[in-house]
């Protein structure tokens, strides 16, 4: 079971950090578009920025040299609904992609939060459908914003946008 969490987690980081028809992956398309629409300037999110690993904040502070925007994707629930006969495993896998965002100033933090938000929303309205080895997303989603707190530059707010995945293995 856990091998099905970490597909879906690795096949959602690679549609955020896929390119296109031009140069930008998919979740800076979204971002440059959201920026553009806004009149709010947001800084591109790099792909090594973009992680399949549940850290909390504080121990990734610690434990390397953190840029952000920083997305982190992971499963934080798999229920095995045995939905399909003679399947090993056909449930649903419950991924979460937490968007981190930090500035030095309070000010337009929340802002710039919620327009990553949207943009990592857009992309899984993109990715509606089949994700191959099994996986099907139908296209719910929820997203949750956490109050500012101290850490990162000096102020860090995060959002989590969760969704689930279908998955017959």
């Amino acid at each position: 079971m856990a091998q099905t969490a970490s597909v879906v987690a690795q096949v959602f980081a690679g549609f955020l950090s896929a390119t296109g028809t031009g140069a930008e992956s998919a979740i800076n398309s979204a971002v440059a578009t959201a920026a553009l629409d806004s009149g709010i300037p947001l800084a591109p999110i790099p792909t090594p920025y973009i992680v399949t690993q549940n850290v909390s904040i504080e121990i990734w502070e610690r434990a390397t040299v953190v840029k952000y925007p920083l997305v982190q994707i992971y499963s934080d629930r798999v229920r095995n609904l045995l939905t399909e006969k003679f399947r090993t495993f056909s449930g649903k896998i419950r991924t979460v992609a937490e968007i981190r965002v930090s500035q030095d100033r309070i000010e337009g933090l929340e802002d710039q939060l919620r327009l990553y938000a949207d943009a990592v929303t857009q992309v899984l309205d993109s990715n509606r459908g089949s994700w191959g080895q099994g996986a099907f997303y139908t296209g719910g989603y929820e997203v949750t914003f956490d109050p500012v707190k101290q850490g990162g530059k000096n102020f860090l707010q995060v959002a989590k946008v969760t969704f689930e995945v279908d998955m017959s293995a």
